[in-house]
């Protein structure tokens, strides 16, 4: 399951990713506000998400944030692993934080290990492929 953090940062970004390429940065009051965020979370989340790149920012009155790049360049997988860390649900099968299981006999022969492989993979697949202008015209397109 996603957190309420991961949930935060990507309505935030959907958010952002509506906002005009050209157009001024927006501040922190707004996107708390139109994206549904309590500004005190939002603070953290934001930081977390302009350190890996996604997000530039602009300090004083007219200063916000903005998407660091193109809203087709940046996945929903890229925003969650920034929040969460690696999308796999075992270390084992972790392509960022590869750990051993300390029950596993054999990683060869390890049927949860064969399973949450295609899980990750798919995962990765459906996040790494969804970028947030792809989720924002889908949003669009429902509407």
């Amino acid at each position: 399951m996603l957190t309420q953090r991961s949930r935060y940062a990507l309505r935030a970004m959907l958010f952002l990713a509506e906002m005009p390429v050209a157009g001024p940065p927006t501040s922190m009051t707004r996107i708390a506000t139109e994206a549904n965020v309590p500004r005190k979370f939002l603070e953290l989340i934001l930081a977390d998400l302009k350190g890996a790149q996604l997000l530039d920012s602009q300090r004083g009155k007219m200063g916000g944030y903005r998407l660091a790049r193109a809203a087709h360049l940046i996945s929903l997988g890229d925003i969650i692993r920034t929040i969460e860390g690696p999308l796999a649900l075992v270390p084992c099968v972790s392509r960022t934080a590869y750990r051993p299981c300390n029950d596993c006999k054999s990683e060869a022969d390890c049927a949860i290990r064969h399973a949450m492989m295609r899980v990750r993979d798919e995962t990765a697949r459906i996040l790494d492929g969804t970028s947030l202008a792809d989720a924002t015209a889908k949003k669009l397109a429902a509407a």
